[in-house]
């Protein structure tokens, strides 16, 4: 037998997975507090979530994003499908998907999204993405058509959305909303006064308009937005974003931690204490919002489907439907 060995050509590379942050400089990394730690991935339960994702070719942001509580939502049979590929056209500071030219969208995805969702026995779901800004419409119509695959394939599951901002597409975010998903979220991330460094692409009160936009089209369906803390942001500056979120209409408030994914990404200002995001909670629900969560962990699927029963009750209570 005889082996070749190619000199002329050099091997290819890997693609980096964060273009845009390969020359900046290492952002220090500060050791994580004893309420940060979670559990390392090796249940029963993770790892026959891990075979149906790969079965039906899937991407989960759990994955993706590097989410601390994988091991714990996996054991339940709960993953966040991430759709139209791993691939996002922005470069969020904060955020551990890659960035690139994504691919053509794949139009069998909705349908084996929908199988996935039956094979796991969901009673909710929850449906995000990546930020498609090559696509005409954001990828508002992919949206739809997982969205009515799902219903389609597991009638009694309801969905949940996490989307883009869907930033200059006209129509985008109307054409989602009159699909009817039982919740609508899109996250904040952040204070207004950090948009410029850690989310550059988007536009804070476009973000609110947004939410608001949903609400106009049918109030019934119960709105969601989160934010990260730890970022360098003020006190105040969050309770502002809690008036802001109020004002439209907004049901459902996350708050979580920042957790630096690697040293090229935005570093971590501080580790906000457990108290203080009880005290955050205790602020948010004196606003008006049916349902917070607001922890160190929180993410903004963590629990979703309890939170989601939980969401319902609290409006039944309060507004009587």
């Amino acid at each position: 037998m005889v082996t070749l060995i190619n000199t002329t050509e050099a091997p290819a590379k890997p693609r980096a997975r964060h273009p845009e942050k390969a020359h900046r400089a290492d952002s220090p990394r500060l050791e994580k507090p004893h309420w940060i730690r979670v559990k390392a991935p090796v249940s029963r339960g993770y790892h026959e979530t891990n075979e149906i994702v790969r079965q039906n070719k899937l991407v989960t942001v759990c994955e993706e994003a590097g989410c601390p509580n994988i091991g714990e939502c996996w054991e339940k049979k709960h993953a966040t499908f991430m759709i139209m590929g791993e691939i996002c056209t922005r470069a969020c500071a904060f955020c551990n998907v890659a960035t690139g030219v994504p691919t053509a969208l794949d139009t069998d995805e909705p349908r084996r999204i929908a199988d996935a969702v039956r094979q796991m026995g969901l009673q909710h779901v929850v449906i995000t993405s990546v930020d498609r800004d090559d696509l005409d419409d954001g990828g508002a119509q992919h949206f739809v058509e997982v969205i009515e695959a799902i219903r389609a394939a597991s009638p009694d599951t309801t969905v949940e959305i996490l989307t883009p901002d869907f930033l200059r597409k006209d129509g985008a975010i109307e054409h989602v909303a009159r699909a009817k998903p039982d919740v609508f979220n899109h996250n904040l991330e952040t204070v207004p006064s950090n948009y410029l460094k850690v989310r550059p692409g988007a536009r804070y009160f476009h973000s609110i308009r947004l939410l608001q936009m949903v609400k106009e089209v049918d109030p019934t369906i119960f709105t969601k937005s989160g934010i990260m803390v730890g970022l360098g942001e003020e006190r105040n500056e969050v309770l502002q974003v809690m008036d802001d979120l109020r004002a439209a209409g907004v049901d459902f408030l996350t708050i979580g931690q920042y957790l630096q994914p690697t040293r090229k990404h935005h570093p971590v200002a501080r580790f906000v204490t457990p108290d203080e995001f009880k005290a955050f909670e205790t602020i948010a629900y004196a606003k008006g919002f049916l349902m917070v969560s607001s922890s160190p962990l929180t993410r903004s699927s963590h629990h979703a489907g309890d939170d989601f029963a939980k969401l319902k009750a609290a409006r039944l209570s309060a507004h009587g439907y």
